[in-house]
């Protein structure tokens, strides 16, 4: 992140301010520009508290279930989308309800968080943006369309192809800890990962790049897919703990929850190389093995471990 990568004068929408919108959000703020984020109710207490006081964000609530937008802030010039089409209708009632207010905003940059499920199953071979997008599983072609919508609205979009996000708070640590954790393994099988501050890292690159060098579409992903087994085992190095037994995807299948196989139906590679490579994006965590140690580091010092 670069002191430049957002203007002090900005003036930035958050649509969803949960994991990985919070994070953009205050590394904005950092940066100088003024931040509101959404939530789907206001907080207990109307949001006085004192850490809200001392906050420089500041929260709008926004339920799109509802059916109502929210009334926005005057001179966006940078709005993120973070939430995701809804899961029963698969209709996107963000875009529904925001996309009229948000062309009357003086709109440098939209950025919308979309999956790398849209490239579908691979067999493990590696996809670029280029790949051809056949999603198989439901969430993913609802997330397809939505990202179709804004990238087709006129409005200044980018979609970031998001593979599973991790940081503090986001890895197997706890779940070592409390024993509930499963070492599955599944000839072949492998995850590709991101830390959430390398999201908004590349949120920020993107931003800041001209809007004639901005592609519509750019993975976000680490240098190293692997099998979960192999990030779980480093995990439990870190933590100085035993691994809980293997056990054969094949054999316990049978006794997964539908969502639990989901996340097991697609194996791919996800290449970054026009993050990193032609757009000059450097990662702050190229592998698991940085990023779960400074999320280690980041869960102690914060008390959450």
């Amino acid at each position: 992140m670069t002191a430049g990568a957002v203007n002090p004068l900005a003036r930035v929408l958050v649509i969803g301010g949960g994991y990985s919108g919070l994070r953009f959000g205050q590394a904005a703020a950092a940066l100088g520009a003024q931040v509101w984020l959404t939530r789907r109710s206001a907080p207990e207490g109307g949001g006085n508290n004192a850490a809200e006081a001392a906050s420089p964000l500041q929260w709008l609530p926004y339920d799109s279930a509802a059916g109502q937008a929210p009334a926005l802030p005057n001179g966006l010039t940078h709005v993120l989308v973070t939430t995701p089409p809804g899961a029963a209708s698969g209709g996107d009632a963000v875009f529904q309800q925001l996309l009229e207010p948000l062309r009357q905003q003086p709109l440098q940059w939209l950025g919308y968080l979309s999956t790398t499920g849209v490239y579908g199953d691979t067999g493990g071979a590696w996809v670029s943006e280029t790949s051809p997008t056949e999603p198989g599983l439901t969430r993913s072609r609802s997330r397809l369309e939505s990202e179709q919508r804004w990238l087709a609205s006129g409005l200044p979009v980018q979609s970031f192809r998001l593979p599973a996000i991790y940081g503090p708070g986001r890895c197997p640590f706890t779940q070592l800890r409390q024993g509930t954790a499963r070492l599955v393994h599944k000839p072949g099988q492998v995850f590709c990962r991101i830390h959430v501050d390398d999201i908004v890292g590349a949120l920020l690159h993107a931003a800041a790049l001209p809007a004639s060098q901005r592609p519509a579409v750019i993975n976000v992903s680490d240098d190293a897919p692997c099998p979960s087994s192999e990030t779980l085992g480093y995990a439990a190095h870190l933590l100085g703990c035993k691994l809980p037994p293997v056990q054969r995807f094949d054999a316990i299948a049978g006794a997964m929850s539908p969502m639990a196989l989901s996340f097991w139906a697609d194996n791919r590679r996800v290449s970054n190389h026009l993050l990193c490579q032609q757009l000059g994006y450097r990662l702050r965590y190229p592998s698991y093995r940085e990023g779960f140690a400074a999320s280690l580091r980041e869960e102690q010092a914060s008390g959450l471990a």
